[in-house]
């Protein structure tokens, strides 16, 4: 794996970890958290694990649902 594809991997993992985090927080399932940004819940999980890399726009959407701002979702990814 190339060195951007490593740095990558770490940021969406980063950002699947403080999307769990912020979810649970509020006791808010995958499932739940899909139906409010009108996406399927395996979405959510691939979000989740690092497998799937959302727009900004999905990430603007979740941000929203979670009744955050999108800086929570992102935070700390820039001290990867």
């Amino acid at each position: 794996m190339c060195q951007v594809e490593k740095i990558k991997k770490q940021v969406l993992i980063k950002l699947g970890k403080n999307i769990r985090s912020l979810r649970l927080n509020q006791g808010i399932s995958q499932e739940e958290l899909a139906f409010k940004i009108d996406s399927a819940r395996n979405f959510i999980g691939c979000i989740e694990r690092a497998e799937k890399s959302p727009t900004i726009y999905t990430l603007f959407r979740i941000a929203q649902a979670l009744n955050v701002k999108i800086e929570e979702v992102v935070k700390n990814i820039d001290e990867i």
